[in-house]
């Protein structure tokens, strides 16, 4: 044998020794729980219910690092000094009832949602101008950090989480985000075997015969933003038929429905998997962004499932609702780098991240514009359904049929983009990278960015304007500009 073959050999084995003791593998961070799940306010598998009155207003953030999260959170200030038109001392920010996050989006939603109004000012000085990445491996350089990326991820998840459980959430479990009964709050990542978004609510718990109320909030936040190759998979143990668990109607209709949606069907067939020690001991999860920068299919998926046409609202809540709102917050940057100026490139790990991007850019774009039709579609339900009720049958659930008008919902849909700014502002924000610690300065104009893009949104204008409009003969009538 050669000299120079004995070195290559060498040298394989010590990097191979090298990579098995930096590969960052994540324990399993849920427990086996024989006891039911408590239900969980929102939209849930058993009741389906929501808090609503006349007005239902629901926001989803992005993904983007603390870019998104501060924008969100510009986006919920400027909510809250948006007074609602003949609604004395209420606020828009007042009639929010539902939050989806994704991501870097996902730390202003469960902040919120956990806090409420009165606790959620100081979100800026424990998160947006703090240095998220405090507990993180970030060089470049370093070449253990290159082995550990070659062996599924930078970081393992106690350096974000850790971190946002020590400076934000102060150990809060999910049974602490139930005790705000007012919002529904949503925190999604990515079941990278299924391929579906995975959503922390109770009846994916229950399918995998785990107490989601035990679970601490920061590390499903920390699962809903690791990004692949700079984090390791997050890891749920699926505890199959250790636990009795009695599949939910909807889910044998979505088997056998042809009609079914496809997320609702591959979201069932995650359930199904989960049950099934053979085919899944092991829930893998990464950035719910690579399924949904959104976090808007389980939205579609709850609406999916319902097996009424007014679910996941109760009957009370869809004779009294008059306004369904929902506000889209998308943080996304246009693509950097020059290759697209260059004969050669991208390559490596700049052709990784352009595949990603595009390969999440276009499941975006489709995921709202289904997002719209399905909220269309579930305005008509209720319309039918308000429509099909007897006199008695309104009394009954809280209207006044002398006054009652049971086409009078609106729907509101609207996407906050950074391109919807001026050329300036957008060119700025363009440059803020998607990090979880930036400067000062960069936090401000994210924040600025959501205050803006919301109070020149024309749909949420219009919004507003539709307090001002008066009854006549059973139809509403909309003061103009």
């Amino acid at each position: 044998m050669s000299r120079s073959t004995i070195l290559r050999r060498i040298a394989g084995l010590t990097a191979a020794a090298m990579l098995a003791g930096c590969v960052s593998v994540n324990d399993t961070l849920n427990s086996f729980s024989e006891i039911q799940v408590e239900q969980a306010p929102g939209l849930t598998a058993q009741d389906d219910g929501m808090s609503a009155d006349s007005d239902f207003v629901a926001l989803a953030f992005s993904g983007g690092g603390t870019r998104a999260a501060a924008f969100a959170y510009g986006i919920l200030s400027e909510m809250q000094e948006t007074a609602i038109p003949g609604k004395k001392g209420i606020s828009a920010f007042d009639e929010i009832r539902f939050l989806s996050g994704v991501s870097g989006g996902s730390v202003t939603a469960a902040y919120f949602g956990l806090k409420g109004a009165r606790g959620f000012s100081d979100f800026k000085q424990h998160f947006l101008v703090r240095n998220g990445e405090e507990y993180m491996r970030t060089s470049k350089l370093d070449p253990v950090n290159l082995l550990r990326a070659a062996s599924g991820g930078v970081n393992s998840r106690e350096g974000f989480g850790r971190w946002l459980d020590e400076n934000l959430f102060k150990g809060a479990t999910f049974a602490d985000l139930y005790r705000n009964k007012q919002i529904t709050t949503w925190i999604n990542a990515s079941d990278i075997y299924n391929r579906t978004p995975f959503t922390f609510e109770p009846e994916t718990f229950r399918a995998l015969c785990s107490d989601l109320n035990r679970l601490p909030v920061a590390e499903a936040v920390a699962a809903s933003a690791a990004v692949p190759i700079v984090f390791s998979p997050i890891v749920l143990e699926a505890y199959g038929p250790r636990c009795s668990y009695e599949p939910p109607a909807w889910l044998t209709t979505a088997a056998y429905n042809t009609e079914a949606s496809a997320s609702l069907r591959a979201y069932a067939r995650a359930l199904r998997n989960y049950r099934d020690p053979e085919k899944m001991r092991y829930v893998k999860l990464l950035d719910g962004a690579v399924t949904d920068n959104f976090g808007l299919t389980g939205i579609s998926i709850a609406r999916g499932r319902a097996q009424t046409r007014h679910a996941p609202f109760s009957e009370e809540e869809a004779v009294a609702l008059e306004r369904m709102v929902f506000i889209v917050s998308n943080a996304g940057r246009e693509l950097d780098g020059d290759w697209a100026n260059e004969v050669a490139g991208p390559g490596g790990l700049e052709l990784v991240s352009a595949i990603a991007d595009t390969a999440m850019a276009s499941a975006t774009r489709e995921g709202f514009d289904a997002f719209k039709a399905a909220m269309e579609s579930w305005q008509q339900d209720l319309i039918a359904y308000r429509c099909s009720l007897s006199s008695a049958e309104v009394r009954k659930f809280g209207g006044d049929p002398r006054k009652w008008n049971c086409r009078n919902l609106k729907l509101y849909v609207a996407e906050l983009r950074f391109d919807q700014l001026d050329s300036q502002m957008e060119a700025k924000l363009n440059q803020v990278p998607t990090r979880l610690k930036l400067p000062g300065e960069q936090v401000d104009l994210s924040i600025e960015a959501g205050r803006l893009a919301l109070r020149q949104h024309p749909v949420f204008r219009n919004f507003l304007r539709s307090y001002e409009g008066i009854s006549s003969k059973g139809k509403r009538r909309i003061s103009p500009d």
